[in-house]
């Protein structure tokens, strides 16, 4: 029954609204067409901060400077309690969430998903933010020039939820 449901789902969406458009004498087409045209219009905005985003993080992984940054925070992780396996990702999460699962998928692959390195690596992707990405991406989009309080915001939460995941996972796995 659920199945059923499900795959019905969205093509009754898709019939329902443009219906209840009519019912409330709503020009159905010509709405339908202009929030295109401001879809086109937020892509093309936030386009150019998503390549740069995009690009920093390649130039970052293929230049050795994460490996570097990695190995200067090693002394810091260590006695905190992170696997050295775990820093590339604390360090690549603000960044992208794909680099991010990237680095994930590799763990798992190599430790297992049941490991505990794999369990601390999934709890660390799931309680942290992608959070110069939002930055780029939605305060592009929008037009927020001055994201000084927000990058210091998003910092320091990414920064508590990976101390808050290392303890917990000691605590729980």
């Amino acid at each position: 029954m659920a199945e059923i449901f499900a795959q019905w789902l969205v093509p009754l969406i898709l019939v329902i609204v443009p219906f209840y458009g009519l019912i409330k004498k709503a020009k159905v087409y010509e709405v339908f067409v202009e929030g295109a045209r401001e879809g086109i219009d937020v892509i093309i905005r936030i386009f150019p901060s998503l390549l740069a985003m995009l690009v920093a993080v390649g130039v970052l992984r293929a230049s050795g400077a994460l490996e570097i940054f990695a190995h200067f925070l090693m002394p810091f992780t260590q006695i905190i309690g992170m696997p050295e396996d775990l820093v590339p990702l604390a360090l690549i999460r603000p960044l992208s969430g794909s680099g991010a699962l990237g680095i994930v998928t590799e763990i798992i692959k190599t430790h297992g998903a049941d490991s505990f390195i794999g369990k601390m690596a999934s709890a660390m992707y799931g309680s942290t933010e992608t959070t110069f990405y939002v930055l780029a991406v939605y305060f592009g989009a929008v037009g927020v020039k001055n994201v000084r309080h927000a990058v210091i915001s998003g910092i320091f939460t990414d920064v508590v939820a990976i101390i808050s995941c290392v303890f917990f996972s000691h605590v729980f796995f």
